[in-house]
């Protein structure tokens, strides 16, 4: 029997702080100074920003330019090795990491598209 890993119940008001959108991405390119990040420009509909994601091994750079995204949109930014990174993308991974997927809507939606 594999051991589940331990959980922390949070409060519904604390979830609905989170603002979570759908994000087309615009370029993206390997961080220069970092083996496992991926720098993306982002169009948030509204905006347009920068967020980095620890996706190299994973996905190539180039493969990731078109797709829609699931981003957090209101994390506060974060330096990533010299890099500002303003948001974070969803992605799922198995127990190891060995493989990362991507969260995306299943069908086109406009760029900014609230996840509920």
């Amino acid at each position: 029997m594999s051991e589940q890993p331990s959980t922390t119940t949070i409060q519904f008001d604390d979830f609905a702080k989170v603002q979570l959108r759908v994000a087309k991405v615009l370029e993206a390119y390997d961080h220069p100074k970092a083996d496992k990040l991926i720098v993306l420009k982002i169009d948030l509909g509204t905006e347009q920003r920068q967020i980095c994601a620890g996706l190299r091994g994973h996905y190539r750079a180039e493969q990731l330019v078109g797709r829609s995204i699931v981003v957090v949109a209101n994390l506060a930014p974060r330096m990533m090795r010299g890099v500002e990174s303003n948001g974070m993308l969803l992605a799922a991974s198995t127990p190891d990491h060995s493989r990362v997927i991507l969260l995306a809507p299943d069908a086109d939606v406009p760029a900014g598209s609230a996840v509920t």
